[in-house]
């Protein structure tokens, strides 16, 4: 295997920085704003920032991993990127650092099945949906339902999903998606963390999530599974429905406001 075959594309941090309407060269200014700010100078380039969203550079350094931090309200392993491992294998090639020591995402990535799987996907997912669950508040013995505007970037059968600003029914509460295609069948993980100033105060909260995409692909529909706060498993319907394949900044820009 060669070093270019270990490259695996940093669908997270794209998708984060398409949610904030930056274009790459956009996110390495706020970077380096940021760093000024932090009184940590860094020279974030647009080059950079592409070698990090192609998987060439997996592991930023510490001035620029607290810069992205800043930028964009995550910690660093919530942006795709994997931790240093102090004992990390080394490869044949004599490479490391990022290799199956550092998570279970490398050995999914690594695997020749999931390649495999991810050549037989031809339907292009990428663009603005509709996000709209429903959920049950045992305190107030009611059923809610909440809708973001997300935007999924698509890489062979992986979709990454981020929720863009404000546009959600619940101002200040960011969702994120992590989903897996097999044909019709969409499966994966969601996270979402509440508004500090909301019902749930500042809580996050995160499960799994099956979806069935319908034949036109405009689509999914499913269900969630997550734990409540009296720890109990709850789940509810889900779906997903496509408003625009376009990820121009237009179009970002059109929804980035409150779902009706």
């Amino acid at each position: 295997m060669t070093t270019t075959a270990q490259h695996v594309p940093n669908d997270v941090l794209r998708a984060v920085r398409i949610g904030l309407r930056m274009s790459q060269d956009d996110f390495a200014k706020a970077l380096r704003r940021a760093g000024a700010e932090l009184g940590e100078p860094n020279e974030a380039s647009k080059r950079l920032v592409q070698r990090w969203e192609s998987g060439i550079s997996r592991t930023p350094r510490g001035v620029y991993a607290r810069a992205l931090a800043h930028v964009t309200g995550r910690p660093i392993e919530a942006l795709g990127f994997s931790l240093p491992v102090p004992m990390a294998r080394v490869h044949e090639d004599g490479t490391g650092g990022h290799d199956m020591a550092a998570g279970s995402e490398g050995v999914a990535e690594a695997s020749g099945s999931v390649q495999t799987a991810a050549q037989a996907v031809t339907e292009n997912y990428s663009g603005v949906w509709l996000s709209r669950y429903e959920f049950y508040s045992s305190s107030r013995d009611e059923t809610y339902e909440a809708k973001h505007y997300i935007v999924i970037v698509q890489h062979g059968n992986r979709l990454t999903a981020q929720s863009l600003p404000g546009a959600s029914t619940n101002p200040d509460s960011p969702l994120a998606l992590d989903l897996t295609v097999d044909r019709s069948v969409v499966t994966g993980t969601w996270t979402e963390q509440t508004a500090s100033d909301g019902y749930y105060q500042g809580a996050r909260y995160h499960g799994a999530i099956q979806m069935l995409v319908e034949p036109t692909g405009r689509r999914m529909a499913g269900k969630w599974v997550g734990f409540g706060k009296d720890f109990d498993v709850n789940t509810g319907p889900w779906e997903l429905r496509l408003m625009d394949t376009s990820m121009s900044k237009a179009t970002l820009e059109q929804y980035s406001q409150q779902p009706d």
